[in-house]
């Protein structure tokens, strides 16, 4: 797999339309590239920005998430919010690299995805594209953040192994690989988290991933990105109470 990041100019709040940044620093495609765009860009060029002076952020998050915790609920005063379908700080809202913005999170960013799909494809006269908006986020009982995918457009997510043997003849029963999130993870850490100036890269040369014509249907994103009752963390993330081990008990 080979990641290149793309360096661009900085990106300021309207100056551009998300098309004309792809087109004034994507000269070219090759068929079976995967290009991943931060989240932030999207935004930037959709003008989902509120100056810093003229509202207040947690008021401003409350509103943007789906479901949040109190800040009071943790020892950093971090806001927890579920928004866009993930676990993100805030709702994803960011001051940094904003320029005495606050950054949201795009309006739609599926329907951003399958449009700049669309539109690269048409340009380049490809067959093959994927197109991947991300972020960034903290997973538990890991320090810093790491890349998740928010939407995601042109191939298959979900690599499913079940019901195929593994390298002794067992079957595996449950195994399936987010090969989206994989992506994403290192996209975002090819383009970096701070002031890099590379907020698009191109992937080429993916293992595993196959494209298709069609964009992700509501049933398929509904089974990639799951509800607080399917998901396997449900115990914790619904406030499950945690009990002491024998490790816990034997290193105390």
């Amino acid at each position: 797999m080979i990641i290149t990041p793309v360096r661009t100019p900085k990106v300021l709040p309207n100056q551009k339309s998300l098309a004309q940044l792809l087109d004034e620093n994507i000269k070219k495609l090759e068929d079976g590239s995967i290009i991943a765009i931060t989240s932030k860009i999207v935004s930037l060029c959709e003008g989902r920005v509120v100056a810093t002076d003229k509202t207040d952020k947690d008021e401003l998050m409350r509103g943007e998430a789906e479901l949040y915790y109190p800040a009071e609920s943790n020892r950093y005063h971090h806001h927890f919010t579920i928004a866009r379908g993930t676990i993100l700080g805030a709702s994803g809202i960011d001051e940094s690299n904003g320029g005495g913005y606050y950054v949201l999170l795009p309006d739609d960013v599926q329907s951003t995805a399958n449009t700049v799909r669309q539109y690269l494809k048409t340009k380049f006269g490809l067959k093959n594209l994927g197109v991947m908006i991300t972020d960034s986020a903290s997973i538990p009982l890991r320090l810093g953040a790491v890349g998740v995918c928010l939407a995601y457009s042109g191939f298959e997510s979900i690599k499913d192994y079940r019901g195929t043997p593994d390298l002794f003849g067992r079957e595996f029963k449950i195994e399936r690989a987010n090969l989206a999130e994989g992506l994403a993870a290192a996209a975002v850490l090819a383009m970096g988290e701070g002031n890099e100036q590379t907020p698009l890269c191109v992937i080429s040369d993916c293992p595993l991933i196959s494209f298709r014509e069609e964009d992700p249907s509501a049933e398929e994103l509904s089974s990639v990105f799951l509800s607080l009752d399917e998901d396997l963390f449900a115990p914790f993330i619904n406030n499950g109470q945690w009990q002491k081990g024998d490790r816990f008990k034997n290193n105390n």
